[in-house]
């Protein structure tokens, strides 16, 4: 029960590792604040876990209004009168239009930057003025290995998700002297049911290859670094970048082609 006691709020949090943070919060024994724009499927989401025994509730939150960021803290405020945690998890892209370099146009580049990072941003400033009166929290930005690792595509995506981690160090140092910490977590490739529908099998296999575990990571396996940050075990722990990814990224560019010609050679 390392969440005991805690509110936890997490923003885009009815599916995928959104839901998978809630989950994990309040089974830690955290109240969880499920925000989402789709207030129905939160609602049901919540009473499910409810019925379980957990303690979760939901508010509304859509990223497309700046305002709806006011009012979903408050609201959580009225209800449990404070805020530990708070987990950005929303995050989009246009993968139709968010291309490469040159293909991208300056909209699409703009709009994603823009509402991905005002998502961070915004929560983050209500979060930090409650958090500030009750003597301390912690704030948890689910970025992206695209924000580290340059992609052939989604250029608006992964800047964005770059910014953001620029963002989470700034609100670390900013913030510290009101005992307030902010981290990062990067997932790499996570089978979601969204992820794992777009998938086809050829690319799974491609990019596979790239990963040292060979494998896609579990959205709970993203869940449980959330709960590290949010629990008091990273209390003085703050300003961090932490990849969760299956090792994507860290070895040579060579590393798949080298990989096979190993296994080939019967060197695994």
């Amino acid at each position: 029960m390392k969440l005991k006691n805690k509110v936890v709020l997490i923003t885009a949090s009815t599916r995928g590792i959104g839901l998978a943070c809630v989950k994990a919060c309040a089974k830690e024994g955290a109240t969880v604040y499920m925000a989402a724009r789709n207030t129905e499927l939160a609602k049901s989401e919540a009473d499910k876990l409810n019925s379980k025994g957990y303690d979760v509730k939901y508010v509304y939150n859509d990223a497309t209004k700046p305002e709806s960021y006011e009012t979903m803290t408050k609201e959580v405020i009225k209800s449990s009168g404070r805020i530990d945690v708070l987990v950005n998890n929303f995050g989009t892209s246009n993968p139709g239009k968010d291309m490469d370099f040159s293909n991208t146009d300056t909209d699409t580049f703009l709009d994603t930057v823009n509402i991905n990072l005002r998502s961070v941003f915004a929560a983050s400033k209500e979060a930090v003025k409650y958090m500030s009166e009750q003597g301390g929290g912690s704030i948890i930005n689910i970025s992206s290995v695209g924000g580290i690792v340059p992609d052939i595509s989604q250029v608006s995506y992964g800047t964005s998700k770059a910014a953001i981690n620029y963002l989470t160090k700034l609100i670390a140092v900013h913030e510290a002297k009101n005992n307030i910490r902010c981290n990062a977590v990067l997932p790499g490739m996570t089978a979601t049911d969204a992820v794992e529908s777009k998938l086809t099998g050829e690319f799974r296999e491609l990019f596979l290859r790239h990963i040292p575990f060979k494998r896609m990571g579990a959205p709970e396996e993203i869940a449980a670094a959330v709960v590290y940050f949010a629990s008091d075990d990273s209390a003085y722990t703050t300003g961090q970048i932490l990849t969760v990814s299956g090792g994507f990224g860290l070895a040579t560019p060579l590393y798949a082609d080298l990989s096979a010609s190993r296994s080939e050679r019967g060197n695994n």
